[in-house]
């Protein structure tokens, strides 16, 4: 920049600053190079007299692709307050920007300029679009705009596959896949990443093994993100032995592919296996990252290692100089009360430098539930207090407290946070499970016996449950 200082300064020297072409190159250069200076750009383009649309359209752009997404629809205002009309390469970026910083209302206002100014039947300003409308959670009009897209590119297909995902609506996202193989459009790296999301969220191992096939059968490049992508599907679908096949396949595993892993394992309770590739991440010189840390401290809850937890809790501020978010502290809560150690878990929790969410006193309460049942340390009268103060509308609050008093025989209290619970007209979500049986998923809820083979399957787990207890006392002879 200091020498273009110093150019600029000759230009306005030698009377050239009116030529558009320069001040176009000059906007050219700081709003999009890397060294460039965005401050700057903009103080030429306001400065000058006769910008060039080309200046204003690079300018919003640097704003959008540096992360300054405000900026660059203030741009836009300045733009058109100077009569300036915008074309069909103003937009993509403006709709990025509203995407960005979820501005619903700048977004459909910027929409609508498009219409006026007939741009909006441009194939990429209608999928940036299709973008806007699935990062601000409007699937319906990101699907109207798909809907009403004449032409489409890959990008199109892309674009609506990830806003279904973004949006929950991953049976949707698979149901768009299928239509782009059937329109001739075949996938790329980008759309099985985003189906790989749809399989993780929907939990269907089977669905997740069909996508890896795709990948197989297309010949396509399992790049870094893809193959982190296939790591994350498969640990958290449940298959871990698939996840660590895939993760030791890869060349370059970034940190995000040893996160996932590590996170797998970990979760999946082979704590010994995450550790060990964590030290094996730390001897490649890769630096962790807080995801990585949670899987650590998660293998150490797994495995009951209460001080070595701590010391990685706090080996990840003092070394790595990652701070803490809420799940660092709930997953040390879980460290502390599944060895139960609830005394030093409420401690914990009431030095945290920020506010416990009610995920953390939920944990400590499943704890002192297991390890605490008649309440000897008055650790869960404490827990259930506050979590009914940090969530009085949450019914699975007043149930698991209401049960914590009739596991110790203490009806009257039990029967207090119930009637409070009724005096709120709250009601607590039935659970819900998932068996998958071939290439089926049953789903239990609970207290619904209307399954076709229900008296089957409590004779089975009746069954089990013998089994178990023979088991059991077979072994203390």
């Amino acid at each position: 920049m200091k020498q273009l200082y110093q150019l600029h300064a000759q230009i306005q020297i030698s009377g050239l600053q009116s030529d558009p072409t320069i001040s176009k190159s000059i906007t050219h250069f700081c709003s999009l190079h890397p060294n460039g200076s965005l401050s700057y750009a903009r103080l030429v383009i306001e400065k000058s007299h006769n910008s060039v649309l080309s200046s204003w359209n690079n300018l919003i752009r640097g704003y959008s692709i540096r992360n300054s997404p405000k900026q660059a629809l203030w741009v836009f205002l300045s733009m058109r307050g100077r009569r300036i009309r915008p074309n069909r390469l103003t937009y993509p970026f403006l709709f990025k920007a509203c995407a960005a910083i979820r501005a619903v209302k700048g977004g459909k206002q910027i929409h609508s300029d498009a219409l006026k100014h007939g741009e909006d039947s441009v194939v990429f300003v209608q999928n940036t679009l299709i973008l806007f409308y699935g990062s601000c959670g409007k699937i319906g009009d990101a699907r109207q705009v798909f809907d009403d897209m004449t032409t489409r590119t890959l990008v199109s297909w892309n674009s609506m596959v990830s806003a279904c995902v973004e949006n929950s609506k991953f049976w949707d996202s698979v149901e768009i896949f299928v239509r782009m193989r059937d329109c001739g459009f075949e996938p790329d790296e980008f759309t099985m990443v985003s189906l790989l999301s749809a399989c993780v969220e929907l939990g269907n191992l089977s669905l997740g093994k069909w996508v890896h096939s795709q990948v197989i059968e297309k010949g396509l490049t399992v790049n870094t993100q893809l193959g982190t992508s296939l790591v994350d599907m498969y640990a958290k679908c449940g298959d871990v032995y698939c996840a660590s096949q895939m993760f030791y396949r890869m060349t370059k595993p970034s940190v995000w592919t040893w996160s996932a892993m590590i996170l797998g394992f970990a979760q999946h309770g082979c704590a010994l296996e995450a550790l060990e590739l964590f030290e094996k991440m730390i001897n490649s010189a890769i630096q962790p990252n807080y995801v990585t840390y949670l899987g650590v401290l998660c293998a150490c809850s797994h495995a009951g290692l209460v001080e070595h937890g701590l010391r990685f809790f706090h080996q990840m501020q003092d070394m790595h100089g990652i701070k803490p978010v809420m799940a660092h502290y709930g997953a040390m809560v879980d460290c502390f009360g599944r060895a139960g150690q609830l005394t030093e878990a409420y401690t914990f929790i009431t030095n945290m430098p920020v506010k416990p969410d009610a995920v953390v006193w939920r944990t400590l309460l499943s704890a002192c539930k297991i390890h605490d049942v008649n309440d000897c340390s008055g650790v869960g009268e404490k827990v259930g207090k506050s979590l009914l103060e940090l969530e009085p509308r949450r019914g699975g609050n007043f149930v698991m407290v209401a049960n914590k008093y009739a596991d110790v025989g203490m009806w009257e209290e039990a029967e207090r946070v119930r009637r409070g619970m009724r005096d709120r007209g709250l009601k607590k979500m039935a659970g819900v499970s998932c068996v998958q049986v071939g290439d089926s998923i049953h789903r239990f809820f609970s207290g619904d016996d209307s399954q076709v083979s229900c008296e089957g399957i409590y004779l089975l787990l009746n069954g089990l449950n013998l089994h178990s207890k023979m088991a059991n006392w077979e072994e203390s002879i």
